[in-house]
């Protein structure tokens, strides 16, 4: 629901037709329909996603796409020409409710709390007015050090070393919350670029794109799919 005075105003004379409480609600019952329809506890929950990871795993690693498993354009991807490489900037432009689903293919385990469909249960993670506000935008950094750089912000000893960063709407994803072997305590959301790209060599297999898209299997009460792929 966009009201187009809100967002090119600030403010709209149809806010004051519910009240707080309701909108309370409504955004909850947003929550709960991208949990159920685009996240974790969805079947195609990560199959949705995975292209995106795909491509831009394939360009963390200096490389095109000749074979995916999945819902890319193989044909685009495999030529430099369509998909070029060594660029200092990318820019992707889809729906912004797409993100969510990406997310969970990146395996963001952080928005993988369950949600009660019963009743509110209080600030939570995920939260789609946060993570997918109108005209939404997912910023992924590589940056180079001079020396591995500590969670303080304070060097170590060793040589150039590479990170990667999420924001998402200008705020920081902590990839050690989702990912432990980026330091569970890096409060920056910095993880080394190496260690990133070796959670990722799993997200297709995860994923399980042909069955979760084109596979037979029974529709199952939300909440029972956990990890955004049919239950084998």
């Amino acid at each position: 629901m966009t009201d187009w005075n809100k967002v090119a105003y600030g403010y709209s004379a149809f806010c004051n037709l519910f009240t707080y409480q309701e909108f309370v609600d409504f955004e909850y019952a947003q929550d709960l329909y991208f949990a159920g329809g685009s996240a974790f506890q969805s079947p195609t929950g990560r199959s949705v996603g995975i292209g995106y990871v795909q491509e831009i795993v394939a360009r963390l690693e200096n490389h095109t796409l000749g074979y995916s498993g999945s819902q890319i354009n193989t044909t685009l991807d495999s030529n430099i020409e369509t998909f070029p490489l060594n660029q200092s900037l990318y820019f992707d432009f889809s729906h912004d409710t797409n993100i969510m689903s990406i997310l969970t293919a990146f395996g963001f385990t952080q928005f993988n709390e369950f949600l009660p469909s019963t009743h509110h249960p209080g600030p939570h993670n995920l939260t789609v007015s946060h993570l997918e506000p109108f005209a939404c935008r997912l910023d992924i950094e590589v940056i180079k050090t001079p020396k591995p750089l500590n969670p303080d912000r304070t060097y170590a000893a060793g040589n150039v070393t590479t990170y990667v960063h999420f924001i998402l709407n200008q705020r920081t994803l902590p990839l050690g919350f989702s990912f432990p072997e980026c330091g569970s305590g890096r409060l920056d959301g910095w993880c080394e670029l190496d260690t990133f790209l070796a959670v990722q060599k799993k997200s297709t297999q995860l994923a399980n794109y042909d069955h979760s898209c084109n596979g037979d299997y029974d529709v199952v009460p939300y909440g029972t799919i956990k990890d955004g792929a049919p239950l084998i």
